[in-house]
């Protein structure tokens, strides 16, 4: 992409959510116009700090608003992921006193305002469950025409990693989910299908850290507690890197290769629950969701009828290595 592309970031940090912070924070592609926090990977209370951190760590913050927003999802009963990512969301590193504060505004009213004011130029980039996007278009739905795109991290066409149907972010709200999936904008889903494919594996995580700078040694820090809990939870020979796929897709398109489909959260099933139904040979021949025809004949955005979501089905795995790589070198010595 030529120019930089102006983003709200939406997440639930997370070392891979955190790892996503310092990547926007620094590369000259991204313009980062805020990062919104939600509950999910923790409580609210410890993703909110754990932004702050982060943030603060990135040195790149001044003038970037940090808002933590919902607290529980829209409808079901809250979850966490604990067992992966620690009682603080963030185990592992140890963090100094944050040299940024919260903004006083809910994330919900920060995402509203920030679209309204805008030229229809901002991409919402959720790597955390969707309930602050889900609860805004709800609140303000002319905030949908604003949207550029959403590029999630979230769901999976494949093998769920909460269930063995669904993805943690989708699980954790799949009503919030439901209502990102048909708000009518162009969507770009990164699921587990490729996310698990980029595994920080021990020569990538010391290849990060012989950069030399603090954020390449706090991305090592984090890497290495989230080896620990992803190998014991399932047998990783490293912990995938899920939320930075996001940023890899919006500094090199290139890199990930995308599937139009339709894509469907599943809010009734028992066994199925925040499963997201993708229909990767277009079996249904569904009809066009509700705001379709805003796509553009021949963009790159276009997408058959019943398609609403462009989902990831393959990456480059060396070049995504490289492109995380390169944005920590960015920070310097």
């Amino acid at each position: 992409m030529s120019k930089s592309v102006k983003i709200i970031l939406d997440c639930d940090p997370g070392h891979d959510d955190a790892v996503a912070i310092l990547m926007a924070a620094v590369h000259p592609a991204i313009e980062l116009k805020a990062v919104t926090v939600v509950a999910g990977n923790q409580t609210l209370e410890k993703t909110a700090r754990n932004a702050i951190d982060v943030m603060s760590s990135s040195g790149r913050c001044a003038g970037v608003p940090v808002a933590a927003g919902m607290s529980r999802p829209m409808v079901r009963e809250q979850v966490v992921a604990g067992d992966i990512h620690g009682v603080s969301g963030l185990d592992g590193p140890t963090f100094g006193p944050p040299s940024i504060s919260l903004d006083p505004r809910h994330a919900v009213d920060l995402i509203i305002e920030l679209l309204m004011a805008s030229d229809g130029d901002i991409t919402l980039v959720p790597t955390g469950p969707l309930s602050n996007i889900g609860m805004a278009l709800r609140k303000e739905p002319r905030i949908a025409e604003k949207i550029e795109r959403v590029v999630l991290m979230g769901g999976v066409y494949q093998l769920g990693n909460v269930t063995p149907s669904a993805e943690f972010n989708i699980y954790a709200d799949p009503e919030a989910a439901h209502v990102v999936f048909t708000c009518g904008r162009p969507i770009v889903m990164m699921g587990l299908d490729i996310t698990r494919k980029v595994l920080a594996i021990p020569g990538v995580i010391e290849r990060v850290r012989s950069l030399g700078n603090p954020q390449a040694v706090l991305f090592a820090e984090m890497m290495e507690f989230f080896a620990i809990t992803q190998k014991k939870v399932f047998g990783w020979a490293g912990p995938p890197l899920h939320d930075p796929t996001t940023l890899a897709w919006l500094i090199d398109p290139e890199c990930i290769e995308l599937k139009d489909m339709r894509v469907e959260v599943e809010l009734r099933g028992e066994i199925s629950y925040g499963r997201t139904s993708c229909d990767f040979f277009g079996l249904a021949n569904s009809p066009a969701s509700p705001g379709i025809s805003m796509f553009e004949a021949g963009s790159s955005l276009a997408r058959p009828t019943g398609a609403n979501a462009r989902v990831a089905v393959d990456i480059n795995v060396s070049r995504f290595w490289d492109i995380v790589y390169d944005t920590f070198a960015l920070y310097g010595k």
